[in-house]
């Protein structure tokens, strides 16, 4: 079975998405904490993190930084609503996999689901953003 993480503080959205992964087949894990997401990571076991951009803690650039220091080859879909368009850029050039706006409705948690299963299909070989 392959391992995903949803890292996002929204209760709501972070239930949503794991529902949806998990009817997909997906072992899906959920935290709302950079500590356990740098755990789960570093373990190298999760290969796909569904990543939310608001952690008090940390910028999101800087944590995508960190992440993918823990794990070059780790595939990170960012999602995401409110970025200014600079920090999307500088976002979308370190090399996250995919970004996604924050679901509404059943339609845009299949994207995330689309986008989970491009990112497993492809070996994190190639990057795709919207």
């Amino acid at each position: 079975m392959q391992e995903l993480l949803i890292a996002e503080k929204d209760p709501a959205t972070r239930q949503q998405m794991a529902e949806h992964l998990i009817k997909e087949g997906y072992a899906v894990t959920v935290t709302d904490s950079i500590p356990n997401t740098l755990s789960t990571i570093l373990k190298k076991v999760t290969r796909v993190i569904l990543l939310g951009a608001k952690f008090d803690e940390l910028p999101t650039l800087a944590l995508i930084d960190l992440l993918k220091k823990c794990n070059q080859k780790l595939a990170i879909i960012l999602v995401a609503d409110e970025l200014p368009l600079p920090l999307l850029r500088k976002v979308r050039s370190s090399g996250i996999f995919y970004h996604a706006l924050k679901p509404s409705g059943p339609e845009d948690v299949e994207e995330i689901c689309q986008a989970v299963r491009c990112a497993f299909g492809s070996g994190m070989k190639g990057h795709a953003a919207r």
